[in-house]
């Protein structure tokens, strides 16, 4: 379907900003995040995605599904230009940060259901995150849109301005370095395996890998995400071996509060 643009405006104004921000800047925010592993930078890149979005008006696509296309591929730009073409930590830095110490299950046993909860869930939300991190960002950017947004691969590959068959080619590399990694450490993929998240609690909150519990309202998740090995609910025991599987079952990561209203108000102002 060709692309129908809006006719052009010399600037938006406060409802036209809302209507370009709110339904995209949370898959934004998500797409940030998984690029940088860190919520403040993801905040602060969404902040310029959609200045950039809001200076071009007569590109704006005049469906949501073409804006959301069209809003990763100038995030894409965007990583490309400020992001280090090789990767800022590597799977030993990885290994060293989590897997160095002993493990500690005495932390877990100490919580109560709610904190323990929230501990897991931010330990397999910051470590498979970290794991793509790993990867240089062509192949990052390839593994998250596949992976974590779920895009075709046409959308995809338009998106990240590459042929389909280039992008084929990141995917297929950062899919084989992420699944090399994995297969033999992660209880994700093999319950066999000796990485155990909750055994792992401990060393992460010492080594500041993830953080500490806040509110409680920052725990309203669906009652049962996944099972123990992230196989769905209702699967307990079924480890899951698929990436697809593991990364599509994450959950968004949580967003600085009000990040959306503030997005528009601040582009309001400029």
């Amino acid at each position: 379907m060709p692309v129908v643009y809006h006719p052009l405006v010399v600037k938006l104004d406060r409802d036209r900003l809302r209507a370009l921000v709110e339904p995209h800047w949370r898959r934004l925010f998500n797409f940030a995040f998984r690029m940088t592993l860190d919520r403040d930078r993801a905040a602060r890149y969404v902040l310029d995605i959609f200045a950039l979005a809001a200076s071009r008006p007569e590109q704006i696509p005049a469906t949501d599904a073409q804006v959301d296309g069209w809003l990763i591929g100038i995030a894409n730009k965007v990583f490309e230009d400020r992001l280090p073409r090789q990767p800022e930590i590597s799977f030993d830095v990885l290994d060293e940060q989590l897997r160095s110490e002993a493990t500690r299950t005495d932390v877990v046993r100490s919580l109560t259901d709610p904190q323990r909860d929230f501990m897991l869930w931010e330990l397999k939300q910051g470590c498979m995150t970290a794991i793509v991190n790993c990867l240089p960002p062509g192949e990052r950017a390839a593994f998250v849109v596949c992976h974590v947004l779920k895009m075709s691969d046409e959308e995809a590959a338009q998106s990240l301005g590459i042929t389909e068959s280039a992008y084929k080619v990141r995917l297929s590399r950062a899919r084989k370095k992420v699944g090399d990694y994995l297969a033999p450490r992660c209880e994700h993929v093999n319950p066999h395996n000796p990485c155990r998240c909750p055994a792992r609690v401990g060393t992460a909150l010492h080594r500041g890998f993830i953080r500490p519990m806040g509110a409680v309202v920052s725990l309203s998740r669906p009652e049962r995400p996944y099972g123990r090995y992230g196989a769905g609910p209702d699967h307990e025991d079924v480890p899951v071996r698929d990436l697809a599987a593991i990364y599509g079952g994450l959950p968004e990561p949580d967003p600085p509060p009000d990040l959306g209203e503030r997005l528009v108000e601040q582009l309001a102002r400029s």
